[in-house]
């Protein structure tokens, strides 16, 4: 994928009267399967412990925050990253540029463990994955990653429906979970393939996407990635957007990017040699592809890395 975040767009700030304290102060909102709560903090502050008893996806919304989990060393948590956690886990908390001019927004989504069964039960049974011991779960080693365009639309739609006062608001939110639990686990497939960690080696999106990352200035079409994975068309078509949430195709560009984005870091290689390794015949669709995804042109990303 690549590097860019998709922002959330953040609901309002509370009311200065309305605050209860400078640090994480929260908001609650309760539904029968979920509990959205959003908390923001004024002031800066360092290691403010918190834990949740149920699965917690936690969203960036304004600010930024230093993260520290499982005795690892602490990370930047910024708008457009989102961090999974399992139940009762100790997450602490830094702050180190909060205040009353720049306050920290962030979203923790708490979501019932009998939801998460019955989704993972429902996907296992209705669509199941290719291969004997493959199973759709949540991984919670792979706990951290950028939002893609998926992600945050679904995580902006159960923000709105947790908050909202129709009737129909619980209904309407557990449909919204189980995309988010579908997307989610799809965003950590995407990451384990592009860190080479974690995925199966006889699953066979690994053997497509190994070949796709070596072969990005061939013509990759859907029929030879699947006959590669030895399925016809459409359900190797179905079968890839399952495990990714994105079709074969857009993958493909989405390398092609990534590959255009790392050769791009050498100050002396010119625009068109970028677009001929990256496996596009077509400068001008590169430039405006390449703008499309990054939201800069090729030209402007490469001074980035000019000293």
């Amino acid at each position: 994928m690549n590097n860019q975040r998709v922002l959330i767009h953040p609901p309002h700030l509370s009311n200065e009267k309305s605050l209860k304290t400078l640090v994480e102060n929260r908001s609650v909102y309760t539904l029968n399967h979920c509990e959205l709560n959003l908390f923001e903090t004024y002031e800066s502050s360092e290691l403010v412990p918190l834990k949740f008893n149920d699965f917690v996806v936690t969203s960036m919304l304004r600010g930024k925050k230093v993260m520290h989990l499982f005795d690892e060393p602490g990370f930047d948590y910024l708008p457009g990253e989102t961090v999974v956690i399992p139940s009762n886990v100790e997450m602490k908390i830094d702050f180190p540029e909060a205040s009353k001019e720049n306050p920290t927004q962030c979203l923790a989504l708490a979501i019932d463990k009998s939801k998460i069964t019955d989704t993972l039960n429902f996907l296992n049974e209705r669509y199941p994955k290719e291969g004997s011991d493959a199973y759709w779960q949540l991984n919670y080693q792979n706990y951290f990653f950028y939002n893609n365009v998926d992600l945050a639309t679904t995580i902006s739609k159960l923000i709105k429906e947790c908050m909202s006062t129709s009737i129909t608001k619980d209904a309407l939110a557990d449909l919204t979970l189980q995309e988010l639990l579908i997307r989610i686990i799809q965003t950590q497939t995407i990451k384990s393939i592009d860190e080479g960690t974690s995925i199966q080696s006889n699953n066979p999106i690994f053997e497509v996407t190994e070949f796709i990352k070596l072969n990005l200035k061939e013509n990759i079409n859907l029929k030879s990635l699947s006959d590669k994975a030895c399925m016809s068309t459409a359900s190797f078509y179905r079968f890839f957007k399952r495990e990714l949430g994105m079709s074969p195709i857009e993958y493909v560009l989405n390398e092609k990017i990534k590959h255009a984005k790392k050769l791009l870091r050498n100050p002396g290689i010119q625009i068109n040699e970028v677009c001929y390794l990256s496996g596009f015949e077509d400068a001008n669709y590169f430039i405006r592809l390449f703008k499309k995804h990054e939201g800069i042109t090729p030209k402007q990303y490469q001074l980035l890395y000019i000293n």
